[in-house]
């Protein structure tokens, strides 16, 4: 049993959170394209970002002002541009967006963060953003959490969102969550775009420890196809509206709040790979025996990103072969002779050593976790077994399907 229990509201079900998302004319879909989220007061804010070289503004932007000012009051998200790669230019709107922001809700335009999405190479559609900015300021709402979930989504099929409430000092605190990603989802800090808000009170070096820690258990744990993103970007306010006595330092309450917090993480996470590109089901690996965590991650990580393993799944073929292969060449040693390796609950290997098994019904496990309509059990379970250590973890994909290829052939096209 959790400590905790889901609420509607995502990122505005925290107290003291405004959200809000419309079409500025961003995307030539004439969906909506730009979300902002607000805090009626100055919040803790903490953030991890892609470690790629080639990065958006709005990265290199953030982790300037996460540098030297770890408050925050807004997020304004833009979708159909990632202004990445757009050089100086880029940077110029990204500080633009910025400051219009500010000066419409009337606030310094450090306590503003920014994040992009879209077609990379591509500068954010100014005028449009422009024009959109004070309706957007207009339409915050309380209750805007979903109206901000769709603005910041490009290629998904669906929303993701999420609230979970607890009780700290017999208070009640929460912490909200949206993100988006379908494709170009291996990311190597967090994926795509999330946004966390929370109401609890927390210190600045304490928040940030507990989001890297989240983000290494649910966004870093998850792939679609391999590729890390330009403009990958987890951000998480904290503004302290619950009331509660501020938390500094590990203790009971510390962990609970983080436990929410990677829940909440890893909730998102799962969406995003559920919602891949082309996907059909959604993959957990789950690494066992491990002498550490770090490793065990490396493992699963390894096996759910393996072209080999994505293909058979959507092939409905039970090989397990690939599976082992991709187990041996994460990086990580391992006698190949402790090797167990169980999809859904046919046991494939054990003790290193191959088992006879009824392919079909096998086969017939995969047929059925084929996803239709984003179904509760599109789940495929595969467990991996790597030795008698006391460290696990898991992590999520999807399969690689036709459609993959062919979103991805004509996406600017």
């Amino acid at each position: 049993m959790s400590d905790w229990q889901e609420i509607p509201g995502g990122v505005t079900a925290p107290k003291g959170y405004k959200a809000a998302g419309i079409t500025a004319g961003l995307k030539p879909s004439g969906l909506p394209d730009l979300a902002l989220i607000f805090s009626d007061v100055e919040a803790i804010a903490a953030g991890v970002f892609t470690t790629s070289h080639v990065r958006a503004a709005c990265v290199d932007y953030c982790r300037q002002r996460l540098q030297s000012k770890h408050s925050a009051r807004a997020i304004l998200c833009n979708a159909g541009q990632a202004n990445a790669a757009t050089g100086s230019q880029g940077w110029i709107d990204a500080i633009e967006s910025a400051m219009l922001v500010a000066q419409t809700l009337n606030i310094p335009s450090e306590s503003v963060l920014l994040a992009s999405t879209g077609v990379i190479g591509q500068r954010i559609r100014m005028e449009a953003l422009i024009a959109g900015i004070p309706q957007l300021v207009n339409a915050l709402s309380p209750t805007g959490g979903d109206a901000a979930a769709q603005a910041i989504i490009t290629t998904d099929l669906v929303t993701k969102s999420i609230a979970l409430e607890t009780t700290i000092h017999d208070r009640p605190v929460r912490i909200g969550g949206i993100s988006k990603g379908s494709g170009m989802i291996h990311p190597n800090m967090a994926t795509m775009l999330a946004f966390v808000t929370c109401d609890a009170a927390v210190s600045t070096s304490l928040w940030q420890q507990m989001l890297s820690r989240a983000a290494d258990r649910s966004f870093n744990q998850i792939t679609v196809d391999g590729d890390t993103s330009t403009n990958d970007s987890l951000i998480a306010l904290a503004n302290g509206e619950s009331r509660t006595p501020a938390i500094t330092e590990m203790g009971a309450e510390a962990e609970k709040l983080e436990a929410m917090l990677t829940a909440v993480c890893q909730h998102l996470a799962k969406a995003i790979a559920r919602d891949g590109e082309g996907a059909t089901c959604l993959i957990e690996v789950e690494v066992t025996g491990a002498s550490d965590e770090k490793a065990a991650r490396q493992i699963a990580k390894t096996i759910v990103g393996s072209s080999l393993v994505k293909s058979a799944i959507f092939g409905r073929d039970p090989n397990w072969g690939r599976i082992a292969a991709a187990a041996g060449r994460a990086g990580i040693p391992f006698d190949q002779e402790n090797l167990r390796i169980q999809l859904g609950d046919f046991l494939l290997m054990e003790n290193g050593q191959p088992l006879p098994f009824d392919r079909p019904a096998a086969s017939a496990y995969l047929k059925a976790k084929a996803a239709g309509e984003y179904l509760k059990d599109d789940t495929v379970s595969i467990s991996v077994s790597i030795g008698n250590g006391s460290a696990s973890a898991k992590a999520w994909g999807c399969d690689l399907s036709y459609d993959y290829v062919k979103i991805n052939a004509e996406y600017t096209t």
